[in-house]
C-alpha cells in the first residue's frame, strides 16, 4: 500500500478544476446497459472507481473505449448477467448494474458489493423495489439472484431516501412497461444527472430533485451523448482544505448550489467566499477567533455526509468545541481516532463526535480507512510543521483524481511514495 507524504504549515493560493462527479459518473456508465445503442459520457474522473466500472461492464460483454475524460460505450453485444465476484467486492457501486441488467436481460446475479467500511449499508431496499416491479428475488451460496420475465411499473415508497436504491430503481423502471412512482426519493444532484442521461436515451423522468420521481418506461432505447456534472464532494474538499490552511483559491468548474449548508458554516467562522455562475473564490484566515459550531449530516439537501470527515479537520483549527452528529451512516466517525494521532481532542461513539478545536496539532502516522476519511487527514496533515504519513493511499484514489498534483499546484507540500 502507498502512502501520502504531507509537509504543513503551508498556505494554498492559485486555482484548481473540479473534474467531473464520480457520484454521478458511476450510476450513468451503469445506465448504459439500458441500451444497446452507442453512449458518449464527458468529463469522466479519472480514478480507481471509474477504472473499475469499466472492467465491469468489460465483463458483461460491453466494449469500452477511453479518450482522456471521455468514454464511448457500446453494450449491444452484452448477454452476461453476472459480475465477476472480485470486481463486485471491490467497489459498492458495481451494485448499480443490478436495475440494467434486471430490465434488460431479466436477470441479474451479485455478491454482497464491497467499497469503503463506513458502516452496515445493506441492498434492501434496492431489492424491495426490484420486487415491486415484479421480479422475484432469491439466494444460492454464490449470491443474490433478482429475475423477471418482464417488469412493470409501480408505486414504490422507500423507508430511507436512499442515492443507490433510488438511482436502481430509476434505471430499472426505464425499461419497465407503464409508469412506475418512487416516493421519498433521494433528491442528490446526482440523482439528477442520471435522469437527465436517460432523457436524452428517450426515457421518460419527472421529479428527479424532489421526493418523488415518475418514470414513464420505454421498450427501447437510443444513444446518449452526456457530460457528467462537476463533483462538489471534490469541491467541498478542495475549499476545506484551504479554509484550514489559509490563502486564496479560486475553484472553477463547480455548482456552488450543489453544496447547501457549506458556505455558511465557512462564512461563520470567518471566510470569504465569493460565488460564480461555475466559480467559488474562497479566501480563508490564517487563524480563527472562536466558535462553537453543531453539524448534522443528512440526505440531500442537509449537510453531506461525504463531507463530513473533512470538515471535521477543519473544525481541529477553529478554536471552540463543536458537535459534529452523523446521522446516514451508523459507522462513520472512525476517522476521530485517527486524527488523535495527530494531537487532536476529540470524544467520539459511532454517531456523535465532540471537537475540542483550536488545539496544537502534530505531525504523524496515520491511516486512511475509507475515501473521505483519507481525504480528511490530509487536510489534517496540512495543518502542522513536520511530516504527516497517511497510508493506503490507494483508498483515497478510489475518488480523488491526482489528488498530490493539484494540491502542489496550490503551493502545498505533499507527494505519494
Amino acid at each position: 500500500m502507498g502512502e501520502f507524504v504531507v509537509r504543513g504549515g503551508r498556505r494554498l493560493n492559485g486555482a484548481v478544476r473540479i473534474n467531473g462527479a464520480k457520484n454521478a459518473s458511476l450510476p450513468i456508465m451503469a445506465a448504459s446497459l439500458l441500451t444497446t445503442r452507442p453512449v458518449i459520457i464527458r468529463d469522466i474522473p479519472l480514478i480507481r472507481d471509474v477504472l473499475v466500472m469499466i472492467e465491469v461492464l468489460r465483463s458483461l460483454g460491453a466494449k469500452v473505449e477511453h479518450h482522456d475524460r471521455t468514454l464511448v460505450i457500446d453494450t449491444s453485444h452484452v448477454q452476461q448477467y453476472r459480475v465477476p465476484d472480485a470486481l463486485m467486492q471491490e467497489m459498492r457501486a458495481s451494485v448499480f448494474v443490478m436495475g440494467p441488467l434486471l430490465a434488460r436481460l431479466g436477470r441479474a446475479e451479485i455478491v454482497q458489493p464491497g467499497g469503503c467500511a463506513i458502516g452496515d449499508r445493506p441492498i434492501d431496499l434496492h431489492l424491495r423495489g426490484f420486487e415491486a416491479l415484479g421480479a422475484k428475488v432469491s439466494g444460492n451460496p454464490s449470491g443474490t439472484v433478482v429475475a423477471a420475465d418482464h417488469l412493470v411499473g409501480a408505486d414504490i415508497h422507500l423507508t430511507f431516501p436512499s442515492v443507490g436504491a433510488t438511482e436502481n430503481l430509476i434505471m430499472a423502471a426505464a425499461l419497465a412497461h407503464g409508469e412506475t412512482r418512487i416516493r421519498n426519493a433521494a433528491m442528490e444532484p446526482e440523482v439528477v444527472d442520471l435522469a437527465q442521461f436517460l432523457e436524452r436515451m428517450g426515457v421518460t423522468v419527472r421529479g428527479a430533485g424532489t421526493p418523488e420521481i415518475r418514470v414513464i418506461g420505454r421498450g427501447d432505447l437510443g444513444g446518449a451523448d452526456h457530460t457528467v456534472i462537476p463533483d462538489r464532494i471534490e469541491t467541498a474538499t478542495f475549499a476545506l482544505a484551504v479554509a484550514a490552511t489559509g490563502g486564496t483559491v479560486q475553484i472553477d468548474n463547480c455548482e456552488p448550489d450543489h453544496l447547501p449548508g457549506l458556505w455558511g458554516y465557512l462564512s461563520e467562522i470567518g471566510c470569504d467566499i465569493v460565488q460564480d455562475n461555475d466559480s467559488v473564490t474562497l479566501i480563508a484566515p490564517d487563524a480563527y477567533a472562536p466558535h462553537s459550531l453543531t453539524v448534522h449530516t443528512g440526505p440531500y439537501p442537509g449537510f453531506a455526509t461525504d463531507i463530513q470527515a473533512q470538515f471535521m479537520a477543519l473544525l481541529l483549527k477553529v478554536p471552540g468545541i463543536h458537535v459534529v452528529s452523523e446521522r446516514v451512516f451508523e459507522s462513520r466517525l472512525g476517522h476521530a481516532a485517527e486524527f488523535r494521532r495527530l494531537g487532536a481532542h476529540i470524544v467520539a461513539d459511532q454517531r456523535v463526535a465532540i471537537v475540542y478545536g483550536g488545539e496544537v496539532m502534530y505531525a504523524g502516522r496515520v491511516r486512511a480507512q475509507d475515501l473521505r476519511a483519507g481525504a480528511a487527514l490530509v487536510i489534517a496533515g496540512l495543518q502542522p510543521s513536520g511530516e504527516t504519513f497517511i497510508a493506503n493511499r490507494e483508498v483515497i484514489e478510489r475518488g480523488y483524481e491526482n489528488l498530490d498534483g493539484r494540491l502542489r499546484g496550490l503551493g502545498a507540500d505533499i507527494i505519494s511514495v
